[in-house]
């Protein structure tokens, strides 16, 4: 099993005729992911790359080839109205790659999800992936940028708000033989789809994930969230490591919510409720994996 997406789930991409979102569709189509739509106005009728039919628009994709997830790489001024059709389009899960999407126009978007089924991940993320475990370990689901190369099937889940170091934990579980059942990248921005707390609970109910590892940093107060929900709830081992422990207040580092306002937000304070709630902390990026194999 996995969390959200799996090797049978018909994806399509809005954005799919732009350079970025070209290339990573064709890596994507390259590691196995049922991509059975692109979505460019203006070029439907087309085919991208000869194999995969371009439509105008998301409902129009959906209904045409039974698609239940999106993936966009689409400009920043029109990442949320992408995000939107998605979500008029009644898709399961929606990853939104894009950077920089102004924080009013995903105050907009928060309001207009209110009550909808669409899960969304991102904006600012680097997607999520469920390993295959066929030839060279392809057929599995790709919906993002996440490199599949260090990628390997097996039974950890990994949550992270940083694409770097997702692709970081992901590589020295790799390397130490431990497999990943779903990576999932939730974004840094200050307004997002899904939370720590929200994959948590999935990873925690999926029988195919043995052990967690979990990727905060500053700023915002997720971490403080899932450190408060695994101590009441969590039945799994944790592994998690914060960045940012060295950043002066009140200067963002890196994504637009990694900031420490008034003295909230600090690596410290969520590594400290990290612990308390029996998760096994790294001090350092490098040690992500071992910290994890410690607790197991």
């Amino acid at each position: 099993m996995s969390i959200l997406v799996t090797p049978e789930t018909r994806v399509l991409v809005q954005g799919i005729t732009g350079t970025f979102g070209a290339r990573h569709t064709r890596l994507s189509l390259d590691y196995g992911t049922r991509i059975v739509a692109g979505v460019t106005p203006g070029k439907g009728g087309q085919r991208f790359d000869g194999r995969v039919p371009i439509f105008n628009t998301v409902v129009e994709a959906a209904r045409e080839t039974g698609a239940t997830a999106s993936v966009i790489f689409v400009p920043p001024p029109f990442a949320a109205d992408a995000i939107l059709e998605a979500v008029d389009a009644a898709l399961e899960v929606v990853v939104c790659i894009t950077e920089g999407v102004p924080v009013a126009d995903m105050i907009r978007v928060k309001r207009a999800m209110e009550g909808r089924p669409t899960r969304l991940l991102g904006p600012n993320c680097p997607g999520i992936v469920t390993p295959g475990d066929g030839p060279g370990r392809q057929s599995g689901c790709r919906m993002g940028i996440i490199p599949s190369h260090i990628l390997r099937r097996g039974h950890i889940g990994v949550v992270s708000r940083s694409g770097t170091l997702t692709y970081e934990a992901i590589w020295q579980l790799t390397q130490r033989g431990l497999g990943q059942s779903t990576c999932a990248g939730i974004g840094g921005d200050p307004v997002f789809g899904t939370s720590h707390v929200d994959i948590l609970k999935m990873m925690n109910e999926d029988p195919d994930t043995h052990g967690i590892i979990l990727i905060g940093e500053i700023g915002g107060t997720s971490e403080e969230d899932a450190a408060a929900w695994l101590r009441e709830h969590g039945r799994k081992p944790v592994a998690c490591f914060v960045a940012g422990a060295s950043a002066p207040e009140g200067r963002r580092m890196g994504h637009a919510g990694a900031i420490v306002s008034s003295g909230k937000g600090t690596a410290q304070a969520k590594i400290d409720a990290l612990r308390a709630a029996g998760a096994s902390v790294a001090r350092l990026p490098s040690e992500i994996a071992e910290a994890l194999i410690r607790i197991m």
